[in-house]
């Protein structure tokens, strides 16, 4: 159903979107009236499975994005309308065709002989009454007096000779042409299947590292074209190096014209319109679709790159925490010196300092003594490491240790994103005695305890999993990222008693003044023991709580109900469903867990969710948590690898079969740390089919060649053997 001035009623944006994800409209619908009434995406996905038919936190998401971007359409489709009817040149036919667009492009389209722009040589010749001879031209009239004659009718103050008046009329005609909705559609759809990008470098330019030495001299059909390439291309332009351009088929342009301006050769204007044309393509249409072309590249290159990066940074916030570890982290460096700080279990500051196992000071002696001195005071269990400048060399310290302390490991953590965290606000806030250099270490002590709480302080795009991450829409990676993060973290939870300021910002319906005012009121008040106290809160009303109080945990509270992802609006169901079990909290989980089962043996699910008036969706989620209340998701992930030696290049052979993790997923393959000082690459040549990796991820590889003298090493696919 479509209203006046285009606004399309929540129905259509609902089937619309139903259509894209081949779920029921009814399902979008509800989906869209919950994101009206502010709720949140992860509280919907969560909480509300019944009105949006189990929707998952990523449909729900796009359902967000798609209703927004429709809307977007809608306001740009009114306002189109308006300004041509103010105008007086909105026809019946011209009103279908703008309430049919559904894409912005095809609006503007449709826009473009109507929307208000600067002077033109088109605009110029109409002012000097030229109009009426370009309608002769665009509609071929037939005329047995010669074009001199029929100029010269043309001819005042302004136009001095009957040629003269062609010209202008021409420049009617050309700009006619390149606006015309028909022609620049079929020409832009020809243009991104047919048309080819070429790109060479810049005489006299510079390129230190040769890192383009790809394109130097480069084509490619626009439609094979790569989205690593397409950044590369962009971001060669841009700095200068190379010149990028688009070429399009003479004969894809001279067809979407002559179909709609079709020369008459029994008319005297025929040359006149075949020499509009050509002046139409060549100054105004090209230019036009070449922009559009380069534009529709980079839109899409910048959703593959931004989805990797989504990708990646989903993988990294999931990996698993190492519990219960005391840690010693590692800031390395050669110079200043290796920053180290202790944290105990619970990620507690202990300890800081400095040692100088490196050059210049080579005081190798002393940074293992300071070390075991620690290691014995603090019973550290595990040993963190930048993987920065020096890692290496610091990592033979750690494993010089790990062989006399056999119940401490090591691991090379990924550092980015450390010195930015250091030198923030929150960090300031957190550690202000601390000199800048052992907050990072501090921040590389916590990563392997529980990466979640510590990459939440980090501006994602300086985490460093992603490709060319600072070349892409950054209002759209953004989005995109922020998603991922209060994706993770509401799936995973949070501990209301341990949650930083940064982590509670990402709990839905929270953000950061209500962080900051819930780590506050604890401050002030102590640890919270239930749920409910979140209500006396400042600022924190009915609607955040309900929005958050599902992803709060509360350890050893009053109500054990506290310390599971069940919400406070089905504690009665959550008590009814232990009742109907014959069990209670008081009993071991095992009992519990026995009972449950043997309640759900007895009762078929959905007459059980009928007798307790809930959703049958509710009803499995609340089961699920008696038996395994708080459970983390990411403890199914595997654990990191945990070192006690150390490898270097020249340990490695062709032939040679390592475990590794992958470090980071880019288009053409993997980065895997093997323990070495450089992460091998294993190129997707080598995958089988549909494999798919993720960030985190534990991998056996083969490694394929060495090249000593430039770093790289190559790596190829081993099955695993568990």
């Amino acid at each position: 159903m479509i209203l006046a001035y285009g606004k399309i009623a929540p129905m259509t944006y609902a089937e619309t979107i139903a259509t894209l994800l081949n779920v029921r409209a009814s399902q979008v619908e509800a989906t869209i009236h919950l994101l009206d009434e502010g709720n949140t995406v992860p509280f919907i996905s969560r909480y509300r499975k019944e009105l949006t038919g189990t929707l998952d936190d990523e449909q729900v998401r796009i359902v967000a994005d798609e209703v927004s971007r429709l809307r977007m359409l809608d306001e740009r489709r009114a306002t189109i309308l308006a300004s041509i009817a103010e105008q007086e040149k909105l026809t019946d036919e011209l009103r279908s065709a703008i309430l049919s667009a559904n894409t912005m492009t095809a609006l503007e389209d449709l826009y473009a002989p109507y929307k208000p722009k600067r002077r033109t040589r088109a605009m110029i010749a109409r002012e000097k009454g030229l109009q009426p001879l370009a309608d002769k031209i665009l509609s071929q009239v037939k005329d047995k007096r010669s074009l001199e004659v029929i100029a010269s009718e043309f001819l005042n103050e302004q136009v001095i000779t009957w040629q003269d008046a062609l010209d202008g009329a021409r420049d009617i005609v050309a700009e006619t042409i390149s606006e015309n909705a028909g022609v620049r559609k079929t020409t832009r759809e020809k243009a991104m299947k047919f048309a080819k990008v070429y790109a060479e470098k810049i005489d006299g330019v510079l390129d230190e590292k040769s890192v383009y030495e790809s394109y130097y001299q480069f084509d490619g059909r626009v439609d094979r074209l790569q989205s690593h390439q397409i950044l590369a291309l962009n971001r060669g332009e841009k700095e200068g190096i190379l010149k990028v351009w688009v070429e399009i088929n003479e004969k894809d342009w001279r067809t979407s014209i002559d179909e709609n301006f079709e020369s008459d050769i029994i008319s005297p204007f025929a040359d006149e319109l075949i020499l509009a044309e050509e002046d139409a393509a060549n100054r105004l249409l090209l230019p036009a679709i070449e922009r559009d072309v380069r534009r529709s590249l980079t839109e899409k290159a910048d959703g593959h790159a931004i989805n990797v990066f989504a990708t990646n940074l989903r993988a990294l916030l999931s990996l698993p925490p190492l519990t219960n570890q005391v840690v010693i982290g590692l800031d390395p460096g050669f110079r200043t010196g290796t920053k180290f700080a202790v944290v105990d279990q619970t990620g507690k500051l202990l300890d800081t300092g400095t040692i100088y196992p490196h050059e210049p000071k080579n005081d190798w002696a002393g940074a293992k003594a300071t070390l075991e001195a620690l290691i014995k005071k603090y019973k550290v269990t595990l040993i963190t490491i930048g993987n920065g400048t020096a890692s290496r060399e610091t990592e033979k310290l750690a494993a010089e240790l790990t062989r006399n302390f056999k119940t401490t490991k090591y691991i090379i953590v990924n550092e980015a994103g450390a010195s930015v965290y250091s030198a923030s606000p929150l960090a300031r806030a957190e550690f202000p005695d601390l000199d800048v250099s052992i907050r990072g270490a501090v921040s590389i002590a916590r990563r392997a305890q529980d990466p979640l709480a510590e990459l939440v302080k980090i501006d994602p795009k300086s985490i460093g999993v992603g490709l060319y991450q600072h070349d892409v829409d950054q209002p759209s990676l953004n989005h995109a990222l922020d998603g991922v993060v209060e994706s993770v973290v509401n799936n995973v939870g949070v501990d209301l008693n341990t949650a930083s300021p940064a982590l509670l910002t990402h709990v839905a319906g929270v953000g950061p003044k209500l962080a900051n005012s819930i780590v506050s009121f604890r401050n002030e008040n102590g640890e919270f023991t239930s749920r409910s106290e979140l209500r006396k809160v400042s600022g924190l009303g009915p609607k955040a709580f309900e929005q958050s109080a599902g992803f709060m945990r509360i350890r050893n509270g009053k109500n054990p109900l506290d310390a599971s992802a069940i919400h406070p609006e089905s504690y009665p169901i959550a008590m009814e469903v232990l009742h109907k079990a014959g069990s209670s909290f008081s009993k071991l989980l095992s009992e519990r867990k026995e009972a449950i089962d043997d309640l759900i043996e007895k009762n078929q699910p959905q007459q059980l969710a009928s007798e307790l008036n809930c959703g049958l969706p509710t009803l499995n989620d609340i089961l699920e948590q008696l038996v395994r209340p708080g459970r983390d998701p990411r403890e199914e992930a595997e654990a990191p690898i945990l070192r006690s030696d150390i490898l270097k290049m020249e340990d490695l052979a062709p032939g040679m079969e390592l475990k590794g993790t992958i470090r980071n997923v880019v288009d053409f393959g993997a980065f895997v740390d093997i323990g070495v000082k450089q992460d091998g690459l294993l190129h997707r040549t080598q995958l089988p089919f549909g494999t798919v990796l993720k960030v985190g991820d534990i991998i056996d590889v083969e490694i394929l060649k060495m090249e000593k003298d430039r770093g790289r090493i190559g790596l190829g696919w081993v099955k695993s053997k568990k």
